[in-house]
């Protein structure tokens, strides 16, 4: 595994774990100027744009174990190299949560227990969701995430234009999701501020990476049966390579 993609990888997901839960934490109801539930989507959107332009041609720009996992089962990612890309995406997301904990701890009044963006079900779900919604919620969300990155990075699917396409989707999918379970629809995101929060975010982690991860196998599934070349040469943010 070539050290500078998992790098890649690493400094992606600090991106998008400290910009798009930095938006929650710190911009989402700040006052008079607040960018509420929209904006904190766009936030989330935008982390995979600008990551997928600046390093999409080194690692993929996967972001998120999920990804990693749906990709490989769609054929378009080789197994041997999931565990190092996980690893790399799991500490980037925890330096990104580490580094905005230490910003947002600055401001009075901070207080852990408002979520830090923590992803949860029942008592500690936005709209007070059970687990049951919670789960199929985030498999769906994860799995339509991947059909359409699947999709947008398809060898036949318009040149350019799937950082685009990744980045509006991972906006729906968080306009959809933000009131159910904060939505993770990516475990290591979740590994973040959960580590900060501690107690019940640790306690319901465990929902946050199965959920993602079998929503992400079954999209790149799918994706795999529905297309009528499963095996094309794809452009965008996934390399050529084949699975093992």
């Amino acid at each position: 595994m070539d050290i500078r993609k998992c790098a890649a990888e690493a400094i992606g997901t600090f991106w998008l774990t400290f910009a798009g839960c930095g938006s929650a934490v710190i911009a989402a109801a700040f006052p008079q100027v607040g960018i509420g539930l929209v904006g904190v989507s766009l936030a989330f959107g935008l982390t995979v744009v600008t990551m997928a332009y600046a390093i999409g041609h080194v690692s993929g720009c996967h972001l998120n174990p999920a990804v990693t996992v749906g990709l490989a089962a769609g054929g378009r990612f080789p197994s041997k190299d999931i565990g190092p890309y996980i690893a790399s995406q799991v500490v980037g997301a925890v330096i990104g949560a580490a580094v905005l904990y230490t910003i947002a701890s600055g401001a009075p009044g901070f207080d852990l227990a408002k979520g830090f963006a923590a992803n949860g079900y029942g008592e500690h779900s936005p709209g007070s969701y059970g687990l049951v919604s919670c789960l199929l919620a985030e498999v769906v969300l994860t799995m339509m995430f991947l059909f359409v990155i699947m999709g947008a990075t398809h060898g036949k699917a318009p040149v350019g234009f799937a950082p685009l396409a990744i980045g509006l989707c991972l906006t729906l999918v968080h306009l959809v999701g933000i009131p159910v379970t904060n939505l993770s629809v990516n475990p290591a995101r979740s590994t973040g501020p959960a580590l900060f929060v501690g107690g019940w975010a640790i306690a319901q982690l465990w929902l946050f990476w199965v959920a993602p991860v079998l929503g992400g196998a079954l999209g790149g599934i799918l994706y795999r049966w529905i297309s009528e070349t499963p095996s094309a040469e794809v452009t965008g943010l996934t390399p050529p390579a084949p699975a093992e």
